[in-house]
């Protein structure tokens, strides 16, 4: 992983893959690299930093109506020169860019160098440059498709040969590719973020699937035997505008205060005031397929998985059936059980997460039902299920998901809700479900506007090595939430328990240099919240309470953010939108690359 980008058709390529590689820095990258195929031959610049210094260091003349590009975020040796993307066989005449994982390339490597390849990187993408090569396949599809045929693993790709100039072949199996349709040219990418400037006609390839690109149109076929799969490109609805910034100095910080207007945007449509329920037609489960569910197990990766832990708590309340969440990073490996009358959720802002991926078509090998809770129309977990709910928030570009993870929790609400109305959920407690879901994106507006008063609370956070961040019940998954937000972007240590678990361990940790970030919710577990929050005090813990304004702390020497009152089941986002603002704050005040953390990248796409 992380970034890929092609051209081809009549403008210089360097430039317009440049450009894509920029709007693909939110992914998350330590080095990027371009190929271009002219009159002399393959040419390639590539280099460890941003896309902005390789760029700078692009040779003169560096032209050719055919590039191919890539942002590379290491996982086959350090993030070094040699190691960028694009790598080359030892001609020099074929070229790869490649997202995903090789895993047998340590056993195709030492075959190469068996057979007298001296291989110029440590990389895994490598190998697929010397098999394309050493193909006798007469295109360059079948040079791809033999290279494809010995390797394992997960793959994006985009390859370009010399002898082949008319055309770029790209591939997929497990890592997204989007063919992108213009005027006598062509645009491939790994997101639709990297050519929407371009154009918004686009043909999504599935897992599988190959694609032969030139300037006059694209063709599809199956890796396997290449025959047709006769795909077609169509409009997608999507402004270009939306992946901007715009006036605001981050994408982060324009998402935090978009949550409003997305939170609407999910709920539009789908609340029935007259009988206190919603109506999720996506899911493609009528009232008899609904009622015959007797467990939800959701599945998600980081911030997905604990916003999951949110949902299965709204659902085994209101629904009052089981219902927990799972790291879908971990679930296939342990061979689960998959229940016939259990319905599986797949949380994931990109719809191209890897380890979610992987859990749904394991959940579909063995028989059981899958939905998904995804943000991108087309995504190759929205097409996996067999329904879902879409999520409405919009391009997320910040690594760190504010506004998605809302709409997920909202998706999940309305989840709870269905499910409810149709076991033994009262109308009159679905009305006022109803009526609390109407009045989030107002309440999140008055959370966003006492941003202000959060900004010293954050700096002061940001100066501690190590952080506690606690909540009960509903509340816990909140607190995992905010200590998720805290070290991915201001890099400081925060450890997420539950509250009645501190005198069990933790609370050996609890000096005045390390704060405690509390959630304390006005419900029937706030006396015992101010208990904790006493035992703190007492061993002169720096605290900060979310809270709500009736709620009374008393003597407790505390930083306090007030939140506004929503039904008990749906306060747990508002709790969470003071943990996005005090992550926020603590990055920006510390210096830090805000919507690129290290290490991280938006959507991960190999195990």
């Amino acid at each position: 992983m992380c970034g890929i980008v092609g051209y081809i058709g009549r403008q210089d390529a360097a430039p317009v893959v440049l450009e894509g590689l920029t709007r693909l820095e939110h992914r998350g990258y330590d080095s990027a690299g371009v190929a271009v195929l002219g009159g002399r031959g393959i040419r390639v610049a590539k280099r460890a930093g941003r896309v902005r210094q390789l760029g700078d260091a692009l040779p003169k003349r560096f032209t050719g109506t055919t590039g191919i590009g890539h942002t590379r975020w290491a996982t086959h040796g350090p993030a070094t020169d040699r190691n960028a993307h694009p790598h080359v066989d030892e001609s020099g005449r074929v070229a790869v860019v490649h997202n995903g994982i090789i895993d047998n390339s340590a056993a195709l490597r030492a075959e190469l160098t068996d057979a007298g390849v001296a291989l110029a990187s440590d990389t895994d993408t490598e190998v697929l440059a010397h098999l394309v090569a050493r193909s006798d396949a007469d295109t360059l599809e079948g040079k791809v498709r033999d290279a494809l045929r010995v390797v394992v693993g997960t793959y994006g790709l985009a390859v370009v040969h010399a002898d082949f100039p008319d055309r770029i072949v790209v591939a997929r199996n497990g890592s997204p590719l989007v063919v992108g349709v213009g005027d006598k040219e062509m645009y491939v990418a790994s997101d639709l973020a990297a050519i929407v400037r371009h154009t918004t006609t686009v043909a999504m390839l599935d897992d599988g699937e190959m694609a032969t690109v030139t300037a006059a149109g694209f063709t599809t076929m199956r890796h396997s035997d290449l025959s047709s799969t006769g795909k077609t490109a169509s409009q997608v609805d999507i402004d270009a505008a939306a992946y901007d910034a715009g006036e605001h100095e981050s994408y982060m910080r324009k998402e935090i205060l978009e949550q409003p207007t997305t939170a609407q945007a999910v709920l539009r449509g789908r609340l029935d005031e007259r009988f206190g329920t919603a109506h999720l037609g996506g899911l493609d489960m009528d009232a008899r397929d609904l009622r015959a569910v007797r467990r939800v197990k959701i599945l998600g990766c980081g911030s997905a998985y604990y916003v999951g832990q949110m949902g299965a708590a709204l659902i085994e309340e209101l629904a009052r059936i089981p219902a927990d969440a799972e790291a879908a990073s971990e679930f296939r490996y342990r061979d689960p059980v998959i229940e016939p009358d259990t319905l599986y959720v797949a949380v994931s802002q990109s719809g191209e997460t890897i380890d979610t991926l992987l859990a749904v078509q394991e959940v579909r090998r063995k028989g059981g039902r899958c939905v998904g809770l995804v943000n991108v129309v087309g995504s190759a977990i929205a097409r996996e299920c067999d329904g879902g709910i879409y999520l409405h928030a919009g391009p997320e570009v910040a690594v760190a998901s504010t506004k998605a993870l809302t709409n997920m929790f909202l998706g999940f609400a309305l989840l709870a809700l269905q499910l409810g109305r149709v076991r033994d959920l009262s109308i009159a407690d679905g009305k006022r479900l109803v009526a609390g879901l109407e009045r989030l994106p107002g309440q999140i507006e008055e959370v966003l506007a006492g941003e202000d008063g959060l900004v010293d609370v954050a700096r002061s956070l940001a100066e501690a090595r190590s952080l506690f961040f606690i909540g009960r019940v509903r509340g816990f998954p909140v607190a995992r939430e905010g200590a998720q937000k805290f070290k991915e972007i201001s890099y400081r240590h925060a450890e997420a328990y539950q509250t009645s678990e501190l005198k069990h361990g933790p609370l050996a940790l609890i000096d005045p240099d390390v704060p405690t970030v509390a959630l304390v919710p006005r419900d029937e577990l706030t006396e015992s919240n101010i208990g904790a929050l006493h035992e703190i005090d007492a061993r002169q813990g720096p605290l900060v309470v979310i809270t709500h304004p009736e709620v009374d702390l008393g003597e407790i020497g505390a930083h306090r953010i007030d939140v506004p009152r929503n039904e008990p089941e749906l306060d747990p986002i508002l709790l969470t939108i003071p943990l996005q603002l005090l992550a926020y704050h603590a990055a920006r005040h510390l210096g830090h690359d805000i919507d690129k953390p290290r290490n991280l990248a938006k959507s991960v796409t190999v195990e």
